[in-house]
């Protein structure tokens, strides 16, 4: 009898998260530590409409209304980026481009990918045209001991399950 082979399940640590800026020296500034927001949902449309149909008690009512569902449009939920506070400016670059009227320009394509236990590429999903709503770092106190974290968080136009062998984020 052939032996089943299951697919391993993946582990939310090993991950890596693509995204090339402006003015980086690193060849994917990806360096994060938590990603979120990776969903995609679907609009409800419901259309109702009359039909001749006979209905009711007595059978002789007519004008049936009828409800259906059809799928509108596809949303993406904005992605929150986390990562350790560097001295590095490129993110807060990316963030002035964009506020200073440059958000046409400064749409991202990205992709995040998972990774089995031997560092083999098994899982992506890549997004397009992301650009930066909002940027925060942690508060600070002379008390604490914590490491500094920075947070953007990017809208997204699109966000695809693709094979991990496809590679056409850039």
């Amino acid at each position: 009898m052939p032996e089943l082979e299951f697919p391993e399940i993946l582990t939310s640590s090993r991950f890596y998260l693509e995204l090339k800026l402006d003015g980086s020296k690193d060849s994917v500034d990806g360096y994060f530590m938590e990603c979120s927001g990776f969903q995609t949902a679907q609009d409800t449309i419901e259309i109702s409409e009359v039909t001749p149909q006979l209905w009711g008690k007595s059978g002789n009512t007519k004008g049936r209304v009828i409800r259906t569902k059809v799928p509108g449009n596809a949303t993406y939920t904005n992605l929150t980026l986390r990562r350790g506070l560097t001295c590095s400016t490129t993110l807060w670059n990316w963030v002035q481009s964009v506020q200073n009227s440059g958000w046409a320009t400064q749409r991202r394509n990205g992709a995040l990918v998972l990774y089995n236990q031997a560092a083999e590429e098994q899982f992506r999903f890549e997004f397009k045209g992301a650009w930066p709503v909002c940027y925060k770092i942690s508060d600070v106190s002379a008390a604490g001991s914590e490491h500094e974290i920075e947070e953007i968080e990017v809208a997204i136009e699109e966000l695809k399950r693709v094979s991990p062998t496809t590679t056409n984020a850039s």
